[in-house]
């Protein structure tokens, strides 16, 4: 499975002692009553020996899409597509693009389809497949320069608003490619219109959504070193562009908005951390930060090893927002003062937090097997019931659905 490109670091634990009276980590992490537990969990593989996630998606029928690749990128991906039922039982699945370098980045939903952004084979691709069957409907390459792609999508009143970059520098991360950031305007069938350049304010563009007539556009600045929000009319005319971070390395992977146009921003970030933790914070809708708040640790280890790295986010009805990471470390050796427990050493979990409105921490929790095995948490959705479903990268596409939260 994908180990995460970062590193951790904060929660509060508590001290224990040794026959020596010597001061080490107690390894106990915080519980939280409040915090859902497992409902219940599968995953699928395609036709490659492993497959991976980036974006999940619940649907109007009770069920959930989840896109991505199967098999490795850049040598053997292909673009896959799994949807389920509401009980995670999948109904159909789909392959495209020849083994290669080809990247599933995210979907939605519209009354008659599903659209599917990524690329074939280095080119940015839209392909909109039928609900009932997930058979094709159309699929539009469009060459926007170098390699690139299509990150996310939003409905526009002309056809579609798509983000992503063009001549990427890193061509085998499916992350941060770093390029130059491009908004494209498409049409209802899946024609490029226009190609509106964004390399100004952003290196990669990663989320977009619509609120009142305008767009809020988040990504990554050059270097990935602090988060970049946008707001645009319908005309791709650029109404405010901030960035917001510390002043180490701040990376941007998930955005949503609240239902009064507020915006929530995660990832993951170095500024004043002892390792990579999650990073999130609330901006108003003019683009002034309302709050920001990091958090990592979990399980309670030493810090300065363990990467918490978040990839997806989703407002709450009460003005708060889940946010999903994956908590592990990737140094194999390591051993802490604590035993030598084998959940603190090359193990991931999924790592599930709860901010309220006023940015303070309800509650997390991880999700694991318990066998030893890795699972990491990629992008998550609000399910119509009061859950929440995860898509879980467990060498497969992991579908985790919570209890109500």
């Amino acid at each position: 499975m994908r180990k995460c490109l970062f590193l951790l670091g904060l929660i509060a634990w508590q001290g224990c002692r040794n026959a020596d009276d010597a001061v080490i980590v107690d390894c106990k992490a915080e519980t939280f009553a409040d915090a859902p537990t497992l409902s219940w969990f599968t995953s699928y593989n395609g036709s490659g020996e492993e497959s991976h996630g980036h974006y999940i998606l619940s649907c109007s029928d009770g069920g959930f899409l989840q896109v991505g690749e199967t098999g490795y990128f850049p040598g053997s991906a292909k673009v896959y597509v799994v949807k389920t039922n509401a009980e995670g039982e999948k109904l159909w699945e789909q392959e495209f693009g020849s083994p290669g370098r080809n990247l599933g980045n995210s979907a939605i939903e519209t009354d008659d389809a599903y659209l599917i952004s990524g690329a074939l084979d280095d080119i940015s691709v839209l392909i909109k497949l039928n609900k009932e069957t997930g058979s094709t409907i159309f699929s539009k390459s469009f060459d926007l320069g170098g390699t690139n792609a299509i990150e996310h999508l939003a409905v526009h009143p002309e056809g579609y608003f798509a983000v992503g970059y063009k001549n990427a520098e890193d061509r085998s991360n499916t992350f941060f490619t770093e390029g130059q950031g491009v908004l494209c305007k498409l049409s209802s069938t899946g024609e490029l219109v226009q190609t509106i350049l964004l390399n100004d304010h952003l290196a990669q563009g990663y989320r977009i959504q619509s609120h009142d007539q305008d767009f809020l556009i988040a990504g990554l600045t050059e270097g990935a070193e602090a988060y970049a929000l946008l707001k645009v009319d319908q005309d791709g005319s650029v109404l405010f562009s901030k960035t917001y971070g510390g002043e180490s390395s701040d990376h941007c992977f998930g955005m949503d908005l609240g239902s009064d146009g507020s915006v929530f921003l995660t990832g993951h970030t170095l500024s004043g951390t002892a390792n990579w933790d999650t990073y999130t914070m609330k901006i108003n809708s003019d683009g002034n930060t309302i709050w920001e708040a990091k958090q990592g640790n979990p399980r309670g280890y030493d810090p300065a090893f363990i990467h918490d790295e978040a990839w997806g986010i989703k407002a709450t009805p009460d003005g708060g927002c889940l946010v999903v990471a994956g908590t592990g470390d990737e140094y194999g050796n390591y051993s802490s003062s604590c035993g030598g427990d084998q959940d603190n050493s090359n193990i991931w979990h999924v790592y599930l937090i709860k901010y309220n409105a006023q940015g303070e921490l309800d509650w997390q929790t991880t999700f694991s097997p318990g066998d030893g095995a890795d699972w990491a948490g990629e992008d998550i959705d609000l399910s119509s019931d009061g859950a929440a479903i995860i898509g879980v990268d467990n060498g497969a596409f992991g579908f985790l659905k919570t209890t109500a939260y």
